[in-house]
């Protein structure tokens, strides 16, 4: 049976991607960094997601994630790894994502069969994931694998958005949209994180989106009151539809069933998420 069209990007949007990211607004993950030294959010977010790659460097970083400003990410890489080590890095991560999942869903849904069902499901689409040009989740692909179901899910969350993750770079350079932009035009569409969040997680000036926003509007990206043309909207869909042509094998490999009952059981677990405060009121939208 063959996947309906944008039921991959669905479930990736609605169900994977938001269950891996609970953790960068965990109080669990920066409570676990400041016991060991590290306190500031920057900081904190290069070195949970940059652990499973050693300790790199702020080139290496900032080539692997793209949009984040370099001098920001030079503050603090390599000087992290002073403090702390990858693996002491990535113990705490697990740790947080343990805490984390257990606070959001509560105890009984973290021991259901329903959390085992969408780990072996999630696992199952990781089988068909590549690691070549996909630096993030080759290094993610790595690391051992929990042996809790909650944490087997939110490790595999974690493999299918890097993997998803590093093609979309990949679609971004042929879209010719430089890290920046890329920010500014994802803020556009409403799903993007707001220019607050922007500056405080990337590192960003206001002055830094400002000058993307008018470079935006000169290719006619962008309107005068800062919202997409209809060239505009033509772009992101381009760029998710080669995002999704890069990303389809793991769901191809799922198969049709698998993929609609990943999404819903990972659909639900979000939505529980989220109603239990798992990201800030203010994170998306275009104010």
């Amino acid at each position: 049976m063959s996947i309906p069209e944008f039921a991959a990007r669905r479930c990736w949007h609605a169900a994977i991607n938001p269950l891996h990211a609970t953790i960068y607004f965990s109080p669990d993950l920066a409570k676990e960094y400041a016991a060991l030294g590290v306190t500031e959010r920057l900081a904190v977010n290069l070195a949970s997601r940059s652990a499973a790659m050693g300790a790199v460097g702020a080139g290496a970083v900032t080539a692997a994630f793209y949009n984040y400003r370099h001098d920001s990410v030079a503050r603090h890489l390599p000087a992290v790894w002073e403090t702390i080590t990858p693996e002491q890095a990535l113990a705490a991560r697990l740790r947080a994502a343990d805490r984390t999942l257990r606070r959001l869903l509560g105890e009984e849904t973290v021991a259901s069969p329903e959390i085992a069902e969408a780990a072996d499901l999630a696992m199952r689409a990781t089988e068909a994931c590549t690691r070549h040009a996909r630096p993030l989740y080759a290094a993610h692909a790595d690391l051992p694998v929990p042996e809790e179901p909650h944490l087997r899910l939110w490790h595999a969350a974690t493999l299918l958005r890097e993997h998803r993750g590093d093609g979309h770079l990949a679609a971004l350079l042929i879209a010719g949209l430089d890290p920046l932009e890329a920010l500014v035009s994802h803020t556009a569409t409403g799903r993007g994180m707001t220019p607050k969040w922007n500056r405080a997680v990337r590192g960003w000036e206001q002055s830094d989106l400002t000058a993307a926003a008018d470079r935006l509007r000169e290719r006619g990206i962008l309107d005068a009151d800062g919202e997409l043309t209809e060239e505009g909207r033509a772009v992101r869909e381009r760029l998710e539809a080669d995002t999704d042509r890069l990303d389809a094998a793991p769901y191809e490999h799922l198969g049709a069933d698998g993929l609609a009952r990943l999404a819903q059981l990972g659909g639900g677990f979000v939505h529980r998420a989220v109603t239990a405060g798992a990201f800030p009121a203010d994170l998306f939208g275009k104010a």
